[in-house]
């Protein structure tokens, strides 16, 4: 049937009135665009996307999984690729210092200070093990699987995603990628306990990806644990009893990071249409002590209705999948990137 001119010209004007109300991350004629201003209200950002970025004949990466910051200031990054898992910047970018070859499934990172000695916490996901270093990372104590101490059925997976130290030494293990339990250990490497488990029930996870330590109310610090495909933080006492729930729809947000009065959290995925997974939709999360989002670098803005926040999407292709957050002492945000075509970490400096 064919179309009479003035039809085809309304239809015509209608399609490209649809195109241009696109959000930019469905847009392919949008790009990246370094030193641009992101974020909402107080907290704004200037990016700058090639920060962490070598020469990736020497130091190559893979996914670029999760960073932290050392007494000394500086950053240091895990991944995947065993040629160089651990890579050690300083703040202007420069690389410090890269070692690590043992860790093909390389995914979380933690730092616990004890009374001025520091280590790191890692976490295979291939390996199925938490390994504890020192700042060189010399091999200290190994976490296996926890059928070895009775935590675990033998046949339960075990694929560790997460650590975090308590204030008594208490070690937190998210087993993300396995049974979607939370394990504590004495410092020393010992099965205390665990609580949560793969379900929808309140107390319970999909995907346990992060575990964080909540010292904001120093006289009652609690357990943040990020349950990932619920787009929630849940909230835990020290001994795992379970106590509420942050729900940050259309954010499949990874590990909790505290930093000052806030909370930072990259989003690995949001959602849009039918309320899926949207892929490389990520963008950067801040909360406010009060639980309430404050800022999205690269996400649509923080919206609350009747005391609900509203869905949050990506709004411009900046970033593939954020991974992990590092917060520096001038508010400074480092970004680390999984499956982003192999990009090194990202800043977004604070404005």
């Amino acid at each position: 049937m064919k179309l009479k001119r003035r039809e085809f010209l309304r239809n015509t004007a209608l399609g490209f009135t649809a195109l241009s109300t696109i959000p930019e991350f469905m847009n392919p004629m949008t790009t990246p665009v370094d030193g641009e201003i992101l974020g909402h209200g107080s907290h704004r950002y200037k990016l700058k996307l090639e920060w962490g970025k070598l020469d990736a004949s020497s130091f190559p990466v893979n996914n670029c999984h999760e960073m932290v910051q050392d007494a000394k200031g500086r950053l240091i990054m895990l991944g995947d690729e065993v040629k160089n898992n651990v890579l050690i910047y300083d703040r202007s970018g420069k690389l410090l210092d890269s070692w690590g070859h043992e860790y093909p499934g390389g995914h979380g990172l933690s730092l616990w200070n004890a009374n001025g000695e520091e280590f790191l916490f890692i976490t295979d996901v291939n390996h199925g093990k938490v390994f504890k270093t020192d700042l060189k990372g010399k091999v200290l104590m190994t976490i296996e699987h926890p059928s070895s101490q009775g935590g675990y059925e033998k046949e339960w997976p075990f694929k560790p995603t997460e650590t975090a130290v308590g204030p008594d030494g208490t070690i937190y293990v998210a087993d993300g990628y396995g049974s979607n339990f939370v394990l504590r250990y004495t410092p020393k490497g010992e099965f205390i306990d665990k609580f949560g488990g793969a379900g929808d029930a309140d107390h319970q996870f999909s995907t346990a990806h992060g575990v964080a330590i909540d010292t904001r109310n120093k006289a009652n610090p609690t357990v943040l644990v990020t349950s990932r495909a619920h787009n929630s933080f849940k909230r835990f006492t020290l001994d795992g009893k379970y106590l509420a729930t942050i729900f940050l729809p259309g954010a499949y947000v990874c590990r909790p990071v505290i930093k000052g009065e806030n909370l930072y959290a990259g989003v690995c995925w949001s959602r849009l249409r039918y309320l899926n997974q949207t892929p490389s939709s990520g963008f950067v999360t801040i909360l406010d002590k009060n639980d309430r989002v404050i800022s999205n670098p690269g996400g649509t803005a923080p919206e609350y209705r009747n005391g609900k926040l509203q869905l949050m999407v990506q709004e411009k292709p900046l970033f593939h999948h954020c991974h992990d957050v590092c917060v520096d002492q001038d508010e400074n945000i480092y970004v680390c990137q999984w499956n982003a075509k192999k990009a090194y970490p990202s800043k977004l400096e604070r404005v």
